[in-house]
């Protein structure tokens, strides 16, 4: 399985602190089947002011931590983006890694506020598409615009925006609410991708293979199956995988 959002590079967002936590990360993904994984640290100005050189530098400190180790997951690096003012400036200085391509298009992981999608969201997804880019939208189930409102996703949808799960929402260990939501989006196959956007052993563990399991039952195996495999590889297929370099 590919896991195309997490937290997993030390000590440059809310998710790993360490190399240690990140590696404890890695064994539990291992573990769970999980054989690549994407890591997105956010990229939020004003709260996580990453760029591509920090990124790129905790990702080799992580990857000569998997080398060391000789733990076998291959990692590559993109980032989490969230949608603010900044956002379309950072494009046109093509300062933003992406997490792949889809049809074509370069495929940027965004994100929207927890609690609304924000006034004009369809435009900016328009202007994107417009600079080749698909937007991959983290996480609806967890906004609360969205749980209220299911439909309000759908000019996202006829714009073409690609959808991703996470994993801990549907096996309920972020709550109901969240839960509910999820069930709802998987049966109407709203998603392209899950993920376990894990941060820490304790705060969304890489959990791929019981919530596959769970889409499988609301749905069927094959769709279960291109959410955590075929889609992932698909969009990931030209990153720079490597199982670590010492």
């Amino acid at each position: 399985m590919i896991d195309v959002h997490c937290h997993i590079l030390p000590g440059i967002d809310d998710g790993a602190a360490t190399i240690a936590e990140s590696m404890a990360l890695l064994r539990l993904a291992v573990a769970d089947g999980i054989s690549q994984m994407v890591a997105t640290p956010h990229i939020n100005p004003g709260y996580f002011d990453n760029t591509r050189i920090s990124i790129n530098k905790a990702l080799v400190e992580l990857r000569a931590a998997i080398a060391s180790e000789q733990l076998n997951i291959a990692v590559a690096a993109a980032a989490e983006v969230r949608v603010t003012a900044d956002l379309m400036l950072a494009v046109e200085r093509q300062q933003l890694p992406f997490i792949g391509s889809w049809q074509g298009n370069r495929v940027l992981l965004l994100e929207f506020p927890p609690s609304h999608i924000p006034p004009g969201s369809d435009k900016l997804i328009k202007w994107l598409g417009q600079k080749g880019i698909t937007a991959l939208i983290a996480h609806p189930e967890r906004n609360r615009e969205v749980q209220g409102n299911l439909n309000i996703l759908e000019p996202l949808k006829r714009l073409g925006c690609l959808f991703q799960l996470t994993a801990s929402s549907l096996l309920g260990d972020l709550g109901e609410r969240h839960q509910m939501t999820a069930q709802k989006l998987v049966q109407e196959r709203l998603y392209q991708v899950m993920a376990s956007d894990c941060h820490n052993v304790n705060r969304r563990p890489p959990r791929l293979t019981d919530s596959m399991a769970l889409v499988a039952k609301l749905t069927d195996d094959q769709y279960a199956e291109s959410l955590v495999q075929h889609n992932p590889h698909i969009i990931t297929a030209e990153l720079d995988f490597q199982l670590g370099q010492a």
